[in-house]
């Protein structure tokens, strides 16, 4: 019988490894739809954003509970090691007979950070549903947003909760002495739950304990899949997403190379390499094979935190502009397209289909929303891009901004009288 049991786990591991690769490499060649963009990276910006969360703790009660899921979770999910090579081998707590009286206390650390976040999920979830947080209420996350973030926090506390019941039932096993479950010493955290099981009999209890061993391996396995169609694929992607980040100052303006070069030929200006290889094509971006593949990664590692949204002033002040909602709509162009086997030409387009013209207009480009993200996300590195193909492209700019645009051009100030006239309000000043 244990044969088919250790047969039975290896198809299920190698179908759930088959699976994830698959979806991870969807994901991948979605990001590689965006155009090549070189970046520099920053291993010390990774460590300090993505390892550290250094940005989190701008709110310390929300980032102490997000550090001990964060942690919690890779931590426990170290224990996966043993289960796997358990499952392969049929073996029982295999590390037992290295690590010897020091594997209880690896596992009571493990139980630790399972209690923590069991707790901090249940934090998170009253957060959520019962405390008055504006960006949790928003519409952007109605629909599966909303319940993908339950999902997780269900997902965890299951993980967890089967973790310490194995344990529990393990030791109330080895206190029978029964065969296969050796004497490895007591755990902090499930020692104290052995009464929960206390007068069950030995078959009753390795029904337990297999149960809940089944049942995590299995519940770690799903959430593998899962993943990749959730917000929390931050947990693998803000580790790139950091490191490539840009580490230039907010409000830095990239300009086009096309335009640069255009206008310092027509300024005699000597132009560099990349200036002179430019080649003028479509300004902008209208769809998100105009955006860089770093902006397509950032979508994808958009935790929907909300963060970006409740810095922003546009939308503090009742517009309709969200930058959460940019990244999630470019995150949903992406998979659209991939469900249209890659054909972009569906007559559908990021601009206008999924992202505004208001909401474009709203924005301000005060850097906000960048600021603000825990991962180093910038949306308005998106919005400028759509922005220019609106304006240079379509010719779509409020007349508002014509009239700027005219001023800058023909008085290089935005106000329109002439660049000798500029100083004229100090002529009286004294």
């Amino acid at each position: 019988m244990a044969i088919v049991f250790q047969l039975l786990f290896v198809v299920l591991l190698g179908m759930a490894s088959f699976f994830a690769y698959k979806s991870f490499s969807r994901i991948r060649k979605n990001i590689l739809l965006g155009k090549d963009e070189k970046r520099e990276g920053s291993l010390k910006n990774m460590v300090l954003m993505a390892l550290g969360q250094k940005k989190m703790f701008d709110k310390p009660i929300p980032a102490l509970l997000h550090l001990a899921i964060y942690v919690g979770f890779l931590v426990v999910n170290l224990e996966m090691i043993e289960i796997v090579i358990d499952g392969i081998f049929g073996t029982h707590r295999v590390f037992f007979g290295f690590l010897g009286s020091a594997y209880p206390v690896f596992i009571s650390i493990f139980e630790l950070f399972a209690a923590a976040v069991i707790l901090s999920c249940i934090a998170f979830f009253a957060r959520r549903h019962f405390m008055n947080i504006n960006r949790f209420k928003s519409a952007d996350l109605e629909g599966f947003a909303r319940k993908d973030a339950d999902t997780i926090l269900y997902i965890e506390v299951v993980l967890m909760c089967a973790f310490l019941s194995m344990n529990a039932a393990d030791l109330n096993l080895q206190k029978l002495a029964s065969a296969h479950y050796p004497t490895t010493g007591n755990f902090l955290i499930s020692n104290q739950l052995t009464f929960i099981f206390a007068g069950f009999s030995e078959s009753t209890l390795i029904a337990i304990e297999r149960l809940s061993w089944w049942l995590h391996i299995i519940g770690v396995m799903l959430f593998l899949n899962y993943l990749p169609y959730s917000k929390h694929l931050h947990i693998m992607l803000a580790f790139p997403n950091t490191y490539f980040a840009n580490q230039e100052v907010y409000g830095k303006m990239k300009n086009m190379p096309e335009i640069t070069k255009e206008v310092k030929s027509m300024l005699s200006i000597p132009l560099s390499d990349a200036e002179n290889q430019a080649v003028a094509g479509k300004f902008g971006a209208k769809d998100i094979n105009d955006l860089s593949w770093k902006n397509l990664l950032d979508a994808y590692t958009c935790t929907e935190c909300g963060r970006c949204t409740s810095a922003c002033p546009a939308n503090i002040t009742g517009k309709i502009l969200s930058p959460r909602k940019i990244m999630m709509a470019t995150r949903d162009r992406m998979e659209d397209v991939a469900k249209n086997n890659y054909k972009l030409e569906d007559g559908k387009s990021l601009l206008n289909d999924y992202i505004s013209h208001e909401a474009l207009l709203a924005c301000t480009s005060c850097n906000a929303c960048a600021d603000a993200c825990p991962v180093n996300i910038n949306p308005l590195e998106i919005i400028t891009q759509l922005k220019r193909f609106k304006i240079m492209e379509e010719s779509a700019a409020p007349q508002s901004w014509n009239m700027v645009f005219s001023n800058l051009e023909t008085s290089f100030a935005p106000w329109k009288f002439s660049a000798s006239d500029r100083f004229n309000w100090a002529k009286d000043q004294g």
